[in-house]
């Protein structure tokens, strides 16, 4: 159902050791890490991410995962119609990877909800 889902925190560091500690015996650690974010995993499949923000609260981001381009599309054409706004259009996001196919909708409140496909163009 997910891909990754984005947390923003107020005190990165805290954080960060927090989920770091408390998620360990788990087997989720580090897979990437930027300048105020952190995508932590157990399978490089899911992920959570820890992203600073002095927002309050701070807007959900929910990335749910697809099984090909066309849900991808579709997903992005439905969202639409049902009142979200666009947030960004289908197609790839090489900055990711080279597969990395998404679409990005913000829904009623406010959350950037996005739906993301792995594999190469069938």
């Amino acid at each position: 159902m997910f891909d990754h889902v984005v947390v923003g925190v107020s005190d990165y560091a805290t954080s960060k050791a927090f989920f770091l500690m408390a998620l360990e015996p788990l087997g989720i650690a580090v897979v990437h890490e930027r300048p105020g974010g952190i995508e932590l995993s157990s399978d490089g499949k899911t992920s959570l991410c820890l992203l600073h923000t002095e927002e309050k609260p701070a807007h959900l981001h929910l990335a749910f995962v697809a099984r090909n381009r066309g849900q991808v599309d579709a997903f992005y054409r439905a969202a639409l119609d049902a009142g979200g706004s666009d947030h960004g259009a289908p197609g790839l996001r090489p900055n990711y990877h080279a597969n990395y196919y998404a679409a990005f909708v913000i829904g009623p409140d406010g959350h950037n909800i996005e739906v993301v496909c792995h594999e190469p163009e069938a």
